[in-house]
Parts: C-alpha cells; sequence; structure tokens
C-alpha cells in the first residue's frame, strides 16, 4: 500500500471526514511531509470508492456547495489493520538489525 493511501485510511479510521478535512488530516499524520493535491485526493477516493475501502457517508451543504463525507468500510478497515501489521513488523525488524552490532564498523579505540 503507498503511503498516501495508508494515510487517507488512517484519516477515515476515526470518524467520517470531507475532502478538506482528509486533506488536513493527512498532513497532520505525516507531520507536515505528505501535502496532497486536492486532485489527487478526489482520483485517491474515487479509486478506495471502487475497491470498496471507502464509501461517501452524507453530505452537507455549507455556504451553498454540497460537503461530501467519507468513512471507511469494513474491507477499509481490514486493509488498515494489515498494513499497519506489516508496517509493524518491518519496524520491528529493521529496530532488531539496529541493535545487532554490525562487523563491519570499525571499534572504537581505547583513548
Amino acid at each position: 500500500m503507498r503511503e498516501p493511501t495508508f494515510l487517507i485510511l488512517t484519516a477515515l479510521a476515526d470518524a467520517p471526514r470531507h475532502g478538506y478535512g482528509i486533506l488536513q488530516e493527512v498532513n497532520a499524520l505525516s507531520g507536515g511531509r505528505v501535502s496532497l493535491l486536492t486532485g489527487t485526493l478526489y482520483t485517491a477516493l474515487d479509486r478506495l470508492c471502487a475497491e470498496g475501502l471507502v464509501e461517501p457517508d452524507h453530505e452537507e451543504l455549507v455556504d451553498g456547495r454540497a460537503r461530501r463525507y467519507y468513512r471507511l468500510t469494513s474491507p477499509g478497515l481490514t486493509a488498515l489493520t494489515a498494513e499497519t501489521a506489516r508496517l509493524r513488523d518491518l519496524a520491528t525488524a529493521a529496530e532488531a538489525r539496529l541493535r545487532t552490532p554490525n562487523p563491519a564498523t570499525p571499534k572504537p579505540r581505547p583513548a
């Protein structure tokens, strides 16, 4: 799963959100590293809806404009849970390797 997809699903994990709310949440979740363009978000949401991972929840009118909210589906929750576990396993493996001394690394000389 690509990082933007993971972040969009994560943004929807706790509550339905409208497009701008998803953009803000993705930015916050990534610590400002990922800033999705509006077109990119809606293309991703269309794809995620087609895949059954996300679905429209409801619409409301704000200043005469329709604001559509999206929510995570049950398959979306399953996919997000699986990806979270996969990333956790990768991070755990990396941490274990970082704790293992590298024989190619020179040992510090006594002072």
